[in-house]
C-alpha cells in the first residue's frame, strides 16, 4: 500500500541533507559550543552558521535569533518573557482567540499572575482585523500576539497592518507573531513585518523536532525562562542542541531556495482539491478562500473526525483533525470562527508538503467519497 502523508502541518519528513548535518555535528563537530578549546570552537562555528542560515531565511539579523527547543518554548518565552519584562509599564496583553495552544496557555498563565488578557475573535474571513487590535490596545498594553498563519485553517493575517494598528494605539506595545506555519511556506521578511518578536521552528520545514527559534528585534527585552546558563545571550540557558541546530540551518536554507517551487506546488494541489470539493455533497470548506495553499480544512458532515482519520489511515492516507498538540480535543479555532458543533466534530485538516502530488489528492477524495458511502448509512 502506498503511503500518502498529508499532515505536513503537524510535522515533515526530515531532509536527508539536514539529517546528514545533524549526524556530522554528533560525530565530527561534537564539542560543546561553549568550550574554549578547538572542538568547542568547531561546534560553535557550525551553530553560528546555522544561526545565519535561519536568520537569512527569516529575512532578519542573525544577532537577534535565539535558539529554543521548539515553537512552544519560543512562544512561551515571547509571551510570558515579554509581559514580565514590561510589567512596570502595564498589565494588559492582547492575543487572538485562535492562537496555538502554546500562546493561549501562556496567556492563561499571565492571567494567574494578575495580567488582564483580551482575546480577539477572527472575522468572517478568518483574520484578525486591525480595527479589533486598535480597540483592544491602550496605554497599559504591554504585548500583542497574533499568529501569521493559523495552523488549523491556514488563514493569513496581515501582520504589518496589525503592527501599525497596535503601535498607533500605543507605540510602546511589543508585538509578537507566531510564524511557525508561515516560515518556509509563505514569502515574508521578519524585518518588514514590523513585529518585535517572531517564532519559527524546524520540523515544519524538513528539519528535526526539538529545535526552534525566537527572533527578537534590537531593543526587545524578555525575562529568561531558563536559569543557570550563559548560552543564547543569557536568554535561554543550557547547552545548545548543536546537532539539531545544524540540521535546522540546512533545512532553512533548503526551504528558502525551494519556496517558489513549494508555493506553485501547493497552489496546484489546493486548487485540485477545491475542484473535487465543488462536486461533493456533505463536505464543506472551513478554510477561507485566501488561506495558505498548504493548508485545507474541511468537514465531512455526519462522520466524526476520529472515525474518518482511522478510515483513511487504513488506506494509507494520513491527515489530522487539527493541531497535533490538541490530541484530538475539540478545535478552539473552529469554535472561534463560530462554526457549529457538527462541523467541528467532523473537521479534517489536510496539509500539503514538498513530496505530495496531484495523485495524492485524487486518492484522498476517492477515499472520502467511499467513506461517505460506507459510514453514512
Amino acid at each position: 500500500m502506498r503511503e500518502i502523508y498529508l499532515d505536513n502541518s503537524a510535522t515533515t519528513r526530515v531532509l536527508p541533507e539536514a539529517a546528514d548535518a545533524a549526524y556530522r555535528a554528533m560525530t565530527v563537530d561534537y564539542g560543546n559550543p561553549s568550550s574554549l578549546h578547538k572542538k568547542g570552537l568547531e561546534a560553535e562555528q557550525v551553530m553560528e552558521q546555522a544561526r545565519k542560515s535561519v536568520a537569512s531565511a527569516l529575512g532578519a539579523e542573525a544577532e537577534g535569533l535565539v535558539f529554543t527547543s521548539g515553537g512552544t518554548e519560543a512562544n512561551n518565552l515571547a509571551v510570558i518573557g515579554t509581559a514580565q519584562a514590561r510589567r512596570k509599564r502595564g498589565d494588559k496583553v492582547v492575543v487572538s482567540a485562535y492562537e496555538h495552544d502554546s500562546v493561549l496557555a501562556a496567556a492563561k498563565y499571565l492571567e494567574e499572575l494578575g495580567f488582564s488578557v483580551t482575546y480577539l475573535a477572527p472575522d468572517k474571513r478568518g483574520r484578525i482585523a486591525p480595527e479589533a487590535v486598535s480597540a483592544a490596545v491602550d496605554g497599559k498594553t504591554v504585548l500583542v500576539s497574533v499568529m501569521l498563519v493559523n495552523n488549523e485553517i491556514g488563514a493569513v493575517n496581515d501582520i504589518e497592518a496589525l503592527v501599525r494598528a497596535a503601535k498607533a494605539a500605543n507605540p510602546d506595545t511589543a508585538f509578537h507573531t507566531d510564524a511557525v506555519q508561515a516560515f518556509g511556506k509563505l514569502p515574508f521578511s521578519a524585518k518588514k513585518l514590523g513585529a518585535d518578536l517572531v517564532t519559527v521552528t524546524a520540523h515544519k520545514i524538513g528539519g528535526p523536532k526539538g529545535v526552534g527559534a525566537l527572533w527578537m528585534k534590537k531593543g526587545a527585552r524578555v525575562c529568561a525562562r531558563e536559569l543557570g546558563g550563559e548560552q543564547e545571550r543569557r536568554i535561554r540557558g543550557g547547552t545548545e542542541a548543536s546537532p539539531l541546530i545544524a540540521a535546522f540551518g540546512v533545512a532553512a536554507e533548503h526551504a528558502a531556495l525551494e519556496l517558489p517551487r513549494f508555493t506553485a506546488l501547493t497552489k496546484e494541489l489546493s486548487a485540485a482539491m477545491e475542484r473535487e470539493l465543488c462536486g461533493m455533497e456533505g463536505v464543506v470548506r472551513n478554510s477561507p478562500e485566501d488561506a495558505l495553499p498548504a493548508i485545507m480544512n474541511v468537514s465531512v458532515l455526519g462522520i466524526r473526525s476520529e472515525i474518518m482519520l482511522h478510515y483513511l489511515e487504513a488506506r494509507g492516507i494520513y491527515v489530522s483533525s487539527g493541531s497535533a498538540c490538541a490530541k484530538g480535543a475539540a478545535s478552539h479555532v473552529l469554535a472561534a470562527m463560530g462554526y457549529d458543533r457538527a462541523r467541528m466534530d467532523s473537521a479534517l485538516r489536510v496539509s500539503f508538503g514538498r513530496e505530495n502530488t496531484a495523485e495524492d489528492v485524487t486518492e484522498l477524495m476517492r477515499a472520502i467519497r467511499d467513506a461517505q458511502r460506507e459510514l453514512c448509512r
